[in-house]
């Protein structure tokens, strides 16, 4: 059976990450949308999709399963709010919004309309981490205890207004060390680095059941650079990149690499997250832990927001 999904808004990370694998799959029809007349033309023509519109709405009456939402942060609520109210799933880049109350309004909006609201959190399903320490998502809470998760993502001459800063940007390394997703704004420690009026730099760190969680970003670093250090007892983890990493046991290394012929897009963890979407559509059902995140990861960017000013 097919299943038909609504692509509003064809910048960047639509046309580099999202399209690319969604047209490979099996089972899906696409109907993109834009006001962009000429970008709308160009990728429906490189894709091969014959369905298109200039306005969101009027997806409406191409009748689709569910709709992704790659536009400016500004219009997020609005474009979530009109399809939500029409019962239909959706998934939205982060962020779901710049400030919590819109996300909490939205957020409601799902409960109350019994569909899913899915957050593109790509990190959240790289493929070499998840392999190399498959209980790291897990947090504190396994057997074999993560005693530190320490993710930096730092960008070169990039400074930036403080809410852009912590919701466009931040919330990638944040999220993905609020793992247990129920830290309290009162265990927040966060040092900040400005120049002039602009937020230069942000690291927020908590300690929670005994592991110690650090997020950093430097945005007048030398050089654009993620890399994640993970520490169990006796052994470490480390990754420069989504493609490689080191890991430490007993006084030996052992490089972590992902196999030959993966695509950058798999490494960074897009065919996972949107094989999860699609799952999500056709089974109407977002996991409970996986909403509690989505919110709270937002919330401590609010919570930072006003820690900050």
């Amino acid at each position: 059976m097919t299943m038909k999904i609504g692509v509003i808004g064809l910048g960047d990370i639509a046309e580099k990450a999202h399209l690319p694998v969604l047209t490979q799959l099996p089972g899906i029809e696409l109907v993109l949308c834009t006001r962009n007349n000429e970008r709308l033309s160009y990728l429906a023509a490189k894709y091969r999709i014959y369905a298109t519109c200039t306005d969101y709405r009027d997806l409406l009456s191409h009748q689709v399963d569910a709709v992704m939402i790659h536009t400016a942060t500004v219009s997020h609520h609005e474009i979530a709010q009109f399809f939500l109210s029409h019962q239909l799933p959706v998934f939205v880049d982060k962020p779901l919004s710049d400030n919590f109350s819109d996300c909490e309004s939205l957020h409601n909006l799902a409960v109350q309309k019994e569909v899913p609201l899915f957050m593109g959190f790509n990190r959240r399903y790289i493929p070499l981490f998840n392999q190399a320490m498959p209980a790291y998502q897990q947090g504190g809470l396994t057997q074999d205890k993560l005693l530190s998760l320490r993710w930096e993502k730092h960008r070169h001459n990039l400074v930036g207004e403080t809410r852009t800063f912590v919701f466009d940007d931040f919330i990638h390394p944040l999220d993905s060390i609020n793992i247990e997703g129920n830290v309290t704004a009162d265990q927040l420690h966060i040092v900040k680095q400005r120049e002039g009026d602009k937020l230069a730099r942000l690291d927020v760190q908590w300690q929670q059941n005994e592991t110690l969680y650090h997020a950093s970003m430097h945005r007048l670093h030398g050089v654009t650079q993620e890399v994640v250090t993970a520490n169990y007892r006796n052994q470490t983890f480390q990754f420069d990149s989504f493609v490689q990493g080191r890991r430490w046991s007993d006084g030996e290394e052992r490089m972590l690499r992902s196999p030959d012929w993966t695509t950058m897009l798999a490494t960074k963890g897009f065919h996972e997250m949107l094989e999860h979407w699609l799952e999500v559509v056709k089974s109407g059902h977002l996991e409970q832990q996986v909403i509690e995140r989505n919110l709270h990861s937002h919330y401590l960017c609010e919570q930072i927001c006003q820690r900050l000013v």
